[in-house]
């Protein structure tokens, strides 16, 4: 594949956006990301959408400046105030961001869906990879995780109202706080947790570091009632074809619960980050974190040892 001089993030490492050099002090972060509903009310839809897509920037370390919208719209089945609820719901999102608004595209299509594509900044010295993590970094997740199986529950009707509130809560949230606030520390690698799974993409970033990475299943923040749910059975597909991608690489210890293998390969939608610090911010920055009203920070695991082809473990 051919590479240009200007291209600081491409595709080899499977990381959240793309990054081009533009001048010694800008370069241009550029994402896309779309989806089909994961809650009923379309507005909500909406925010939770732009925010994932969104995600991407705060990743890296970047600022959001302009979106696009993406729509896939079934014209003659679906009353037109859907459509303009969840561009709506986008938008205060989009707002809220910082970013504006710039234009999109639409077309007819039977399957509803709906994302952003997003352009960022970011100082071509200060960009996160999920490539840059150290031997003794800790690991701070900024979000609970179960929010795929929460979802699974709402397409079954079997989700309590308290869990689709909690859901929205979580999946709406902007990652900007924890953006800002990893960057004032020394904070090594970056990616956030989506459609792979909190267990997929951290080792993704054991891969491109060449690191183990080991979490505590115990300190992994959860959302309450996907652990009920859980248990009940309802996981989603995307966790069973996660944990057998990455069975080969990953080691589940023998203590850890079964639901918890389940939440740790759970596709999230519009996740938390998960990020690698130096240990002696890591305290500092979760007290940071929550200070500045982000929801349930942790520090989840550490990296290790250096490791040739990159491993995860879970104990």
């Amino acid at each position: 594949m051919m590479s240009h001089p200007n291209l600081l993030v491409g595709i080899e490492t499977s990381d959240d956006a793309g990054v081009y050099k533009l001048s010694d002090d800008v370069a241009l972060v550029q994402t896309l990301d779309f989806f089909t509903p994961i809650v009923n009310d379309p507005y909500h839809f909406g925010r939770i959408a732009a925010a994932n897509a969104l995600s991407d920037v705060y990743a890296m370390g970047g600022k959001p400046l302009t979106a696009m919208n993406i729509v896939c719209f079934p014209v003659t089945d679906m009353p037109k105030d859907i459509l303009k609820q969840i561009l709506r719901g986008g938008l205060d999102k989009i707002h809220e961001s910082g970013a504006v608004l710039v234009g999109g595209h639409s077309v007819d299509d039977q399957e509803l869906k709906y994302g952003l594509a997003v352009t960022g900044i970011v100082h071509p010295d200060r960009i996160l990879t999920n490539r840059g993590a150290r031997t003794g970094d800790k690991l701070i997740l900024t979000k609970p995780i179960g929010t795929g199986i929460v979802a699974t529950a709402v397409k079954g009707k079997l989700s309590s109202p308290s869990a689709v509130d909690t859901l929205i809560d979580v999946a709406s949230a902007l990652n900007d706080k924890s953006s800002r606030i990893m960057l004032e520390y020394e904070t090594h690698a970056c990616t956030d947790v989506t459609g792979f799974g909190l267990g997929g993409h951290l080792l993704e970033m054991a891969t491109a570091s060449r690191v183990e990475i080991v979490i505590h299943a115990d300190k992994i923040p959860i959302i309450p009632e996907a652990r009920e749910y859980a248990s009940m059975g309802l996981i989603p597909a995307g966790s069973y074809a996660t944990r057998r991608f990455c069975e080969d690489v990953v080691t589940i210890e023998c203590r850890v619960e079964r639901v918890l293998t389940d939440l740790i390969f759970d596709p999230q939608t519009s996740g938390g980050l998960i990020f690698a610090i130096a240990p002696h911010h890591a305290a500092e920055c979760v007290k940071a974190l929550e200070d500045a009203g982000v929801s349930s920070p942790a520090i989840i695991g550490e990296v290790t040892a250096p490791h040739p082809n990159g491993r995860l473990k879970a104990i």
